[in-house]
């Protein structure tokens, strides 16, 4: 590998230790200035980052300037693991120490009620061990931070109130702040680290092992050890590793991990099965046929683990308001310290300690924690439910949903399809016309080609069709038994200048398949489809919200009358081009508002020039399907309509969590330094509107990954 090909090539690398959400911002601000490492994106939820080969040394002295004891490490050699859980003499030392500074304060505040009046040096003794055993690390983080320009950040604003409270004898208080700061911290960081736990078990789907048939015994190895071609074998109660073809045995799966299904499917010899499956009962012997970097568990929790890299408006909002938020804040504790006195309004004393009360209350972890953590969680959720959402700016743009654009078969449809009549024309018959059509449609995997040759029910010969071209959204050309033949939409036909019967109604609202052969007209096949199972309860749930519904198909338009009738939505267009559709969702996007989205649903196979135009692409039953997973922004791996409500809802769900914690954070904030300001909030309050308020906001945001969605849509 070349030197320009390892500096372009991206590993994940965890930051071990890392678990302030402000020095995370500040880690991925510095990372993306330095030229070496470039645009990335750091994500506090997972502790994760993608860095460059030969920038590594780089980024580890970025994070040794900025936190000091965060070591990169790279995923593949952390195992399953979230993160390396602290030592547990650090966590015991940590523990210990808190336990004597707490008995400590307890004693200099009870013997002078007790009437044992303490020696000022006594005094100072007490209080100040207890500030130093709870205290020294932050004051060691404050002070190489100061040395390094680096000011304004919680262990800055702690030190110096705290400090601040010593110099006017406020000892008591100076101890009790650092002491509950400190117990805040270690409290908050379990939390963090729980929701972190939480979060990654809804999508601890990655199957540990992997038993590799071997001659004649049974390996267990490790899933990426399996090649492609090998033999593995899945027994009850086991998770399928890597995807592959069922070879012999049959047995029903649980698909709930990935898709949120709860039924579950029967898988027989010859079907496909994907890793992240669970087997319930038979024994499965499975050929694999994709690597495990490329399986289908693999993908999905590579789509939920970088989606934080498209941060949502309102996580860059905040990562710009806290860069100027704690500044401002230092700026307002300096005046009030200064002007007041000057004024002749009270003493230094009395002043500085309001100032200091302000500095403690200051801190902005509340906001940088909760945010990502509750981004994090609702695509987490999601996943559980079988939705991928691939950014969280997808998540937040589905809140602001005007219009949603369906395509008809297979998204709406079933895209089963039945021959519901046969129409040759005057010297062909029916059993020559279906011939031809099914030996025509052989090499398509169109639906409405699989209908076609299933209806016919006999043997084809692949060697009898020659000069075989299929025309997009047209149908296909060939030469069969020496016939040039002709099996697709009008259109086809009367571009080769082959007249068509004028006829607008054939009697029943379905797919018209027109054949021609040898330059004449030889018939048509009426094909019907039927509505997806939710279908109209969805256009129904959407148009009820106030959300427009509009209908693409390539169909005639009195097929496409006929569902659009049946479904109920706003608008329909028919008999349209790949293309058209594209110039349709155009049309229908420069109508809409600035702060309004247009989304695309469909199959995720054919849509996918529309499911990029769109501002959220939508795939629908995208399990296992590779072009879905790639044009797509959200994935419905289940294949029902109902699973966009879902979708909708957990965004909203989601959304009204994250503004909960900022309204929340920024008005305890605010109002604590109002109270400061004003002399009536002491540094024990300030305490409680710095960790406490981060506390529950953490603790709030993890509700979002419990959320289930109705069946309707509840707007933020």
């Amino acid at each position: 590998m070349s030197l320009e090909q390892q500096s372009q090539e991206r590993i994940k690398y965890r930051l071990e230790g890392l678990s302030c959400a402000n020095c995370a911002l500040k880690i991925e601000r510095a990372f993306c200035s330095e030229e070496t490492i470039g645009e990335t994106s750091l994500n506090f939820a997972t502790q994760t980052v993608y860095l460059p080969l030969t920038a590594v040394e780089v980024a580890q002295g970025i994070i040794d300037r900025i936190e000091p004891g965060v070591i990169l490490k790279p995923v593949n050699q952390l195992g399953k693991s979230l993160q390396q859980e602290e030592s547990s003499s650090d966590g015991q030392w940590q523990k210990i120490r808190m336990v004597v500074a707490s008995v400590l304060l307890a004693v200099g505040l009870l013997l002078p009620i007790l009437g044992f009046n303490l020696f000022w040096v006594l005094e100072y003794a007490v209080f100040l061990t207890a500030y130093v055993l709870v205290g020294y690390e932050v004051l060691y983080t404050a002070l190489r931070n100061i040395t390094k320009g680096a000011l304004f950040d919680e262990n800055f604003l702690m030190s110096i109130g705290t400090i601040g409270a010593i110099a006017i004898n406020q000892l008591p208080e100076a101890v009790g702040v650092m002491l509950f700061y400190t117990v805040g911290e270690y409290i908050q960081d379990l939390a963090v680290n729980r929701s972190r736990h939480s979060i990654q078990a809804l999508m601890d789907i990655r199957p540990d092992y992997a038993n590799l048939v071997h001659q004649l015994e049974v390996l267990k190895v490790a899933p990426e050890e399996v090649q492609v071609g090998q033999t593995i074998l899945v027994r009850p109660g086991e998770k399928v590793p890597l995807d592959g073809e069922v070879v012999q045995g049959s047995s029903f799966v649980d698909t709930s991990a990935l898709t949120g299904e709860s039924v579950p499917r029967n898988i027989e010899t010859g079907d496909a099965i994907l890793s992240g499956m669970v087997n319930s009962s038979g024994v499965l012997t499975v050929r694999v046929t994709r690597p495990y970097a490329e399986s289908s568990v693999q993908k999905i929790l590579d789509l939920v683990e970088n989606a934080s890299s498209r941060k949502a408006p309102t996580e860059k909002f905040i990562t710009t308001f806290s860069r100027y938020y704690t500044p401002a804040v230092v700026l307002i504790a300096l005046g009030i310290a200064v002007i007041p006195p000057l004024l002749g309004a009270g003493t230094f004393s009395e002043w500085i300690y309001r100032a200091l009360t302000i500095l403690v209350i200051s801190c902005p972890c509340a906001l940088v924690i909760s945010v990502p953590l509750g981004y994090f969680g609702g695509i987490g959720g999601a996943s559980r439910q079988g939705i991928l959402v691939k950014g969280a700016n997808f998540l937040e743009a589905l809140t602001k949903v005007k219009t949603v654009v369906f395509d008809k078969t297979g998204t709406l449809t079933q895209g089963v399809f039945e021959v519901v009549k046969l129409s040759p024309a005057k010297g062909y018959s029916s059993e020559f016309l279906m011939e031809i059509a099914a030996a025509a449609e052989i090499h398509s995997s169109h639906p409405i080609a699989q209908s076609i040759r299933d209806s016919y029910g006999l043997p084809l010969e692949p060697g009898t069709i020659e000069d075989y071209q299929e025309i997009s959204g047209k149908g296909v050309q060939a030469k069969i038994k020496g016939y040039d033949v002709l099996v697709g939409k009008a259109v086809l036909l009367r571009e080769a200048g082959i007249q068509i019967p004028d006829t607008e109604n054939y009697g029943q609202a379905g797919t018209l398949v027109h054949i021609a052969v040898s330059g004449e007209y030889a018939g048509y096949i009426l094909i019907a489809d039927r509505l997806k199972l939710g279908a109209k309860e969805t256009i129904q749930a959407l148009g009820n919200s106030g959300i427009k519904t509009v209908m693409l198909t390539g169909d005639l338009q009195t097929v496409a009358q006929s569902v659009a009738d049946d479904l109920g939505v706003s608008e329909f267009h028919a008999d349209l081009m790949p293309q058209d559709k594209v110039a349709w969702l155009e049309r229908l996007m420069a109508e809409k508002g600035s702060n309004e989205k247009v989304i695309f649903v469909g199959d995720g196979i054919n849509d996918a020039p529309v499911l990029t135009r769109a501002d959220v692409g939508i795939a629908m039953g995208g399990l296992g399907s590779d072009a879905a997973i790639e044009a797509a922004d959200v994935v419905l791996m289940e294949d029902q309509p109902v699973k966009l409500l879902t979708a909708i809802n957990i965004a909203g769900f989601t959304k009204k969590i994250i503004w909960q914690n900022i309204l929340f954070a920024l008005g305890i904030k605010l109002g604590f330094v109002f109270l400061g300001a004003i002399g009536i909030a002491t540094m024990w309050e300030a305490v409680f509107a710095d960790v406490g308020v981060a506390l529950l906001a953490v603790l709030n945001a993890t509700r979002v990954r419990r959320y289930t969605s109705p069946s309707l849509i509840i707007r933020p």
